[in-house]
């Protein structure tokens, strides 16, 4: 493969028929070139741990390396030589955020081990996580398969088959939604690690832990306003559905933060993989809700129109667009919390605010005219959702 893909664009033309905002048209665009691959470019120092984690005992090291990019921590290329002589690699992550970093390395580790034992080739086998034997500062690390990163993202036929393939042959262990641990979506541990029976009760559960965690952030009163609507009329509107009429939502295993810099062609097999993967067992159209975001290459239609071949769309379909939007708001909260310069505090509010207005309109207008009453209207952001949809309607015309 190339280093380019003419397919991708720098265009706002989404993959729904949902316009996208215009804080979002003015803040990103498609790039239109692959991600540089790894290099390893110095020498790493591996701590006692990480070697008595070694799967095959009496390993010995022969080189360790600087090896790809990752905002929390370190990452590393690890070359040993086994006891019978063969020289094996290994990928290691260490991070160093203290139980935050425990509970990323723990919830990569068994979301890696849960997705490996569907789909073997689809990720890097997952061997051990622990704690740097020093006890202060208190370090933790994933070690797993090393697989070499070829092109990024992963190409689009591949990448969506082996992504379609994980969700209809994943079987959650209880038949519910959640998991057995509460995997971290970049720092932020989502509230996932309980079973449930009902798809809205759970995604309800995470986006509203979502919310709480960037309240300091996406401080205004409309924010909380759009915020509650979302929850209380959007989520149910949207979600029940999946599961009423004699409709019945299978749990599938996800990805669980599914962009570009997460999947990748193997250079040793020419298949597509992912990795930094924080799963949970939901709806499978919820990998997908991250490929809305014109930043994203996996925002190219390619991408989904592939899955779609692979994965028909839930009933209703004629939900499927506002559905891909609301899934896409834990990603972009997330984003702007944690990603230095994010400029989503905008687009989230624009997006809720549109879900609102097509599913609660009256109870938005009712909602901002009291803050409007009680003098604590921020009038750019109360008009916003009102212009965008003037916008697209012009747009249209």
């Amino acid at each position: 493969m190339s280093g380019t893909r003419s397919s991708w664009s720098r265009n706002m033309d989404p993959i729904s028929s949902i316009g996208i905002s215009k804080a979002q048209q003015r803040a990103e665009q498609t790039p239109s070139d692959l991600i540089a691959p790894p290099i390893a470019p110095a020498s790493y120092q591996i701590d006692e741990s990480v070697i008595e984690a070694f799967p095959v005992k009496a390993t010995t090291i022969i080189d360790a390396l600087n090896y790809g990019e990752s905002l929390w921590g370190t990452t590393a290329k690890v070359i040993v030589r086994l006891p019978e002589g063969d020289v094996q690699n290994y990928f290691l992550k260490v991070v160093t955020l203290g139980s935050t970093g425990r509970s990323m390395c723990e919830g990569e580790y068994e979301s890696l081990k849960e997705i490996y034992q569907v789909s073997p080739d689809f990720v890097p086998r997952p061997y051990a996580w622990g704690r740097y034997r020093e006890p202060q500062p208190e370090v933790y690390f994933l070690l797993a398969e090393f697989r070499a990163v070829g092109d990024q993202p992963a190409e689009p036929v591949k990448l969506a088959s082996r992504l379609a393939e994980l969700h209809q042959k994943s079987k959650s262990p209880t038949g519910k939604f959640g998991f057995h641990f509460a995997t971290c979506h970049a720092k932020i541990a989502q509230k996932v690690d309980s079973w449930e029976s009902s798809w809205c009760t759970l995604y309800s559960n995470h986006l509203g832990h979502v919310i709480d965690v960037a309240k300091p952030i996406l401080q205004w009163p409309e924010f909380d306003v759009v915020c509650r609507l979302t929850l209380e009329k959007v989520v149910p509107r949207l979600l029940l559905p999946l599961q009423s009429e004699g409709r019945v939502l299978k749990p599938c295993l996800v990805h669980g933060n599914c962009w570009d810099g997460n999947t990748a062609m193997d250079i040793r097999t020419g298949e597509a993989f992912v990795f930094d993967v924080c799963s949970f067992y939901g709806h499978n159209e919820y990998d997908t809700g991250n490929w809305r975001a014109p930043r994203h290459r996996l925002s190219n239609k390619a991408y989904i129109r592939n899955y779609k071949r692979n994965f028909p769309v839930s009933e209703p379909k004629e939900d499927w667009d506002a559905r891909n939007l609301l899934y896409s708001l834990t990603f972009n909260i997330g984003n702007t919390i944690y990603i230095p310069g994010s400029s989503q505090r905008q687009v989230v509010y624009d997006d809720m605010t549109t879900l609102c207005r097509m599913f609660c309109a009256v109870e938005l207008d009712q909602e901002l005219e009291a803050l409007r009453e009680h003098g604590e209207l921020d009038a750019e952001h109360a008009s916003a959702g009102a212009k965008e949809l003037r916008y697209e309607e012009e747009e249209a015309v």
